[in-house]
């Protein structure tokens, strides 16, 4: 039961992580529809600028959870690294409890701001008007599945056993075998 869950939950981060390419090459896409439409024809644009701006937007918060469960997260492990092993376990365990904790609180006001954009009728005051609700529900979206690869995280950390071995892939081979070529040469001097 707890590896089908972990399985489905980064099934949706991946998910999640392919959306997230997606709305940044359409956000790519619409910049240069943009750029076309105001510098070559001269004409206006009226929809475009939100466009781009959403969909980054949205790739941000919906990326996110696949960036927790590849540890893409830019951080600063040097306190972890001179750490006991328990204790780094205790330490990661503490972080992604607190990072849950954020998460559900912001997962909390994105529904209520999604729901109060929703029940007001809420727009962006440029001539497009777009409901508000729109680019906000990524936000929601985003964080309710960030507050569940942070469960899948905590049981992985509680659990080891429960982890899921990826395979490794031609990059990770390729860097291996650039890290042992190096080692043979320095034992040949």
């Amino acid at each position: 039961m707890s590896r089908r869950f972990i399985l489905s939950i980064e099934t949706l981060s991946r998910l999640g992580g392919v959306s997230a390419v997606v709305l940044l090459i359409i956000a790519m896409v619409v910049m240069c529809q943009m750029i076309l439409m105001r510098y070559l024809f001269r004409a206006p644009t009226i929809w475009q600028t939100e466009v781009v701006v959403f969909a980054a937007t949205a790739a941000i918060f919906i990326g996110a959870p696949y960036v927790l469960m590849k540890k893409g997260h830019v951080g600063v492990d040097v306190i972890e690294l001179m750490m006991s092993s328990p204790n780094r376990r205790r330490m990661q365990c503490l972080g992604a409890v607190l990072g849950l904790i954020f998460c559900l609180l912001m997962s909390v006001a994105s529904g209520i701001y999604v729901y109060e954009a929703w029940e007001g009728g809420w727009t962006t005051p440029t001539i497009a008007a777009i409901p508000l609700w729109i680019p906000a529900t990524p936000m929601l979206v985003g964080f309710g599945l960030l507050c569940l690869q942070y469960v899948v995280e905590l049981m992985k950390l509680i659990r080891p056993e429960l982890s899921i071995p990826e395979p490794q892939n031609a990059e990770a081979e390729k860097n291996e075998t650039t890290l042992q070529s190096h080692q043979n040469l320095g034992e040949v001097r």
